[in-house]
């Protein structure tokens, strides 16, 4: 040959992947040195990627190519972004069996266990169906438990809504607390079981090995017992969390306000079809009023939230904050209620600093206040005897009288301005549900574009 190189091409099908590779090989006759290098062709000439690999030849040993810091990051920036985050992760919990129930079947399926066939040795025989036995009730309490730990999702990967429900249901650290101590007593089992099944296996006769396994036994069931409690405590927060309101983060959700007692739940049902599921928390005896509206054949949300007291966030109980983590967390219009009769307890100047300070608070929320029982009002305004009686406070004293400005004045009893709030409600709720295909809209275009 007169060149001073040749190139030498390699095709062949790779059969584990099917992938087609090209190689070359670039070889210098002038001094040995071989470069091996691989290309991507376009997707047009073969139906499949391309498989490639680089390699450089330095003093006679194959260097393969490393990505640079650079590239690492480009990759990096390709890789698509998280999903966005939405409820519905408490229906997906695993059905954890009773603690008692799990250690049955793990000991019913290891005492089934034989030893392996062809041992002829009844020494031996005895001692590998030991540490078989043994490692099987290990393997089957320990399976079910990892199973729950990967299964119940850690909190950081709920949705917001979903954290503030188990810190109010269940109290701070609770839920981590108990997965927590479902790993220790998977790992003390799997501790426990491996060391008995491997002293089961060094036994030097069948009498050894026959009372190593029933030490084993023992101690394993006793280990398992000892710590069972947590088992049946998870199995208690799924039951808990399972049962809470699933909120469709896609359909608007009306969301009615106020103080205690002031007649959201009585709106809820002249609002809602049907009537309305009652969904009982732990921590109180009272429930979450949850239903649904269909109006003009739209479906939408609606929820009745704990009422609300005049008093700081840290001083608010798990209802109150309930409440707040509905508005917080979740795309909500809401119907902020009053009740100036004097029946709710709340005095109207309480009222009213609670709602400066909720409007305050989540003003970016579509909002319709309302007045219920308007039959009740009388024409001299009601004062509690607890309340400093200013005739200078102008916004207190038309407060009293008709509420805040533009509110809708209602009387369930008499079935006074109800087709109103129907027809003001509907618009909101229309008005909510362009705001959430806006925002959806504008995520999706967010992700294409990064």
């Amino acid at each position: 040959m007169n060149g001073t190189c040749s190139t030498v091409f390699q095709l062949w099908q790779s059969p584990p992947t099917k992938r087609l590779i090209i190689r070359s090989f670039n070889v210098y006759y002038a001094g040995m040195h071989v470069i091996r290098s691989s290309r991507i062709y376009p997707n047009q000439c073969f139906h499949r990627s391309i498989q490639t690999e680089t390699y450089n030849v330095v003093n006679g040993s194959y260097i393969p190519k490393t990505e640079t810091k650079d590239e690492n990051e480009v990759k990096e920036k390709d890789k698509p972004s998280k999903n966005l985050e939405s409820v519905g992760a408490f229906q997906k919990l695993p059905m954890v069996m009773p603690s008692i129930d799990i250690f049955q079947s793990a000991l019913k399926k290891a005492k089934r266990v034989s030893p392996t066939k062809g041992i002829a040795n009844i020494a031996k025989r005895e001692r590998n169906r030991g540490a078989k036995q043994l490692d099987t009730l290990m393997k089957e309490l320990a399976v079910p438990l990892r199973t729950y730990l990967e299964e119940f999702p850690k909190k950081e990967y709920l949705h917001p809504y979903e954290c503030s429900l188990i810190e109010l249901t269940l109290g701070d650290g609770k839920y981590e607390e108990v997965l927590r101590k479902v790993d220790n007593l998977r790992k003390k089992v799997v501790s426990v079981g491996k060391e008995h099944a491997s002293l089961c296996a060094k036994s030097t006769s069948k009498r050894d090995a026959e009372e190593s396994l029933s030490v084993g036994m023992k101690k394993v069931e006793e280990v398992y017992i000892h710590q069972a409690k947590a088992v049946d405590d998870l199995l208690q927060i799924a039951k808990t969390l399972r049962a809470m309101p699933v909120v469709d983060l896609d359909k608007p959700t009306l969301c009615l306000v106020g103080a205690p007692n002031v007649g959201k739940s009585s709106l809820v049902r002249i609002l809602s079809t049907g009537k309305p599921e009652i969904c009982n928390y732990p921590f109180t005896t009272r429930g979450i009023l949850m239903g649904h509206i269909v109006l003009n054949y739209q479906h939408f949300q609606v929820t009745d939230t704990p009422g609300l007291l005049k008093r700081s966030d840290d001083d608010r109980n798990n209802l109150e904050k309930l409440t707040l983590a509905v508005l917080s967390h979740l795309p909500t219009a809401v119907l902020f209620v009053h009740d100036l009769s004097g029946e709710c307890g709340t005095s109207p100047s309480d009222q009213l600093a609670i709602y400066k300070e909720m409007k305050e608070r989540y003003g970016n929320h579509l909002w319709l206040n309302v007045v219920s029982k308007c039959d009740l009002l009388k024409e001299s305004p009601v004062i509690f005897s607890t309340e400093s009686y200013d005739h200078d406070d102008i916004e207190l004293e038309r407060y009293r009288r008709l509420g805040p400005d533009g509110a809708l004045l209602v009387s369930v009893k008499n079935d006074v301005g109800l087709i109103e709030l129907k027809e003001r409600v509907h618009e909101m709720l229309v008005s909510q549900m362009t705001r959430i295909k806006t925002k959806g809209d504008h995520g999706n275009t967010t992700l294409k574009t990064s």
